[in-house]
């Protein structure tokens, strides 16, 4: 919250759970706050050092004369700064995004191997763009790591009859990576207004031919996969042109499951392709009289204060594993026309705090809302989806 007073003074206050981020620059001429740290280094031409973060529940305070003072204005709660900032939102120039996007990458690679069979060699690896490219450097080191192991090993196997000829052979493999999407960079989907998304989807992504053979491998990671529209409508359908043996769609977040109401506009449960998902899968187990009875643990919470909602909307996903979910969501954004094996592959929360350390809050993947508001939130998109209301939950 911001504010400027008519006589002068100003103030600039954080949250007491950090879920918002906030930093501040001041030197005798000025006194600069903005959400992201690269912008004031940028224009201030200030180190990476010189630009401080706002503390939880602290205010920065610029009094008419010139004075600064920070002050605690309410007692800080659990640290729950929002990763989705790191993930996607934020600048991926500030230096500690940067590493956190690289590791997000790096993580994911352990489970791209095993749905590659390890084959690094006729796998192509690449990104769609523009903001997943820094989890893509990420990745392709720990593939680039995995194909020198590789190498190691069949040198190791070959020693005893191993040729010149044959070490240089091994020597030479490389890891292929190419720009197989490619974006025109004016288009944002994800901040597009839901009745006009579908229409521009199919128009934003290209693809690059003639570097896929039939008997490769086609691995794309994406910073998240949160309604799946963009994939569906357009990059899943263009990819499969290339006809590669497989397509694995990687996501450097976790499954986005919940709304969320603190800044990132995610309203309605309907719209999440995790959600659907689920669903689908109750359904194909026969257990969809579930969704009723959370609807109506849903409904007597409505006139319940916030601090006594609870989020009963996780019940929909516990019957099921994140990889059951996974291969759902890839039935679900693969059209009848793809031929292509298309597999999907999330980040795991427990990767995600390991790469975001100081930024834990997870409440979109886990349902763990930093405040009890967060949960009237759910618990009314929830109602509003059953009942078949368009209308927001917040």
């Amino acid at each position: 919250m911001a504010g400027l007073l008519g006589h002068g003074d100003s103030f600039v206050l954080r949250d007491p759970a950090g879920i918002r981020p906030a930093y501040y620059y001041k030197d005798d001429e000025v006194v600069v706050v903005a959400s992201e740290r690269p912008v004031i280094q940028t224009v201030f031409n200030v180190k990476f050092e010189d630009v401080k973060e706002l503390e939880p529940g602290h205010a920065i305070i610029t009094k008419m004369g010139g004075d600064v003072s920070i002050k605690q204005i309410l007692e800080p709660l659990e640290r729950k700064a929002c990763s989705f900032e790191r993930i996607y939102f934020s600048r991926g120039s500030d230096a500690e995004i940067y590493k956190e996007r690289k590791m997000l990458g790096r993580l994911l690679m352990p489970e791209v191997l095993k749905s590659i069979d390890h084959d690094t060699i006729n796998t192509v690896f690449s990104f769609i763009p523009n903001t997943a490219e820094t989890s893509f450097y990420g990745m392709v080191e720990a593939a680039q790591d995995e194909l020198n192991k590789q190498k190691n090993e069949t040198i190791l196997s070959e020693k005893e009859n191993l040729t010149d000829e044959r070490l240089q052979q091994i020597l030479a493999y490389k890891l292929r990576t190419e720009k197989v999407a490619i974006k025109d960079v004016k288009l944002r989907t994800f901040i597009t207004e839901d009745s006009s998304r579908d229409d521009l989807v199919a128009h934003v992504y290209d693809v690059t031919y003639g570097v896929v053979k039939p008997e490769d491998n086609l691995v794309i990671i994406d910073d998240s996969i949160v309604r799946g529209t963009t994939l569906k409508k357009s990059i899943i359908k263009m990819l499969d042109r290339l006809n590669p043996k497989q397509l694995v769609v990687v996501s450097s977040a976790p499954q986005i499951r919940y709304p969320d109401c603190y800044g990132i506009d995610m309203a309605r449960l309907e719209g999440l392709v995790a959600f659907r998902a689920a669903l689908e899968l109750l359904k194909d187990a026969g257990k969809y009289d579930l969704i009723e009875e959370v609807y109506k643990k849903c409904k007597l919470q409505e006139h319940l204060e916030d601090k006594d909602v609870k989020n009963f909307v996780k019940e929909i996903y516990e019957p099921f594993t994140d990889q059951e979910i996974s291969d759902k969501i890839a039935d679900l954004l693969s059209e009848p026309e793809v031929k292509t094996k298309v597999k999907i592959i999330y980040q795991t929360v427990e990767n995600l705090h390991k790469a975001c350390p100081e930024h834990l809050g997870d409440w979109y993947f886990t349902g763990d809302y930093p405040t009890f508001g967060g949960n009237r939130v759910v618990n009314r998109a929830f109602i509003n989806f059953y009942e078949g209301n368009e209308g927001r939950s917040y």
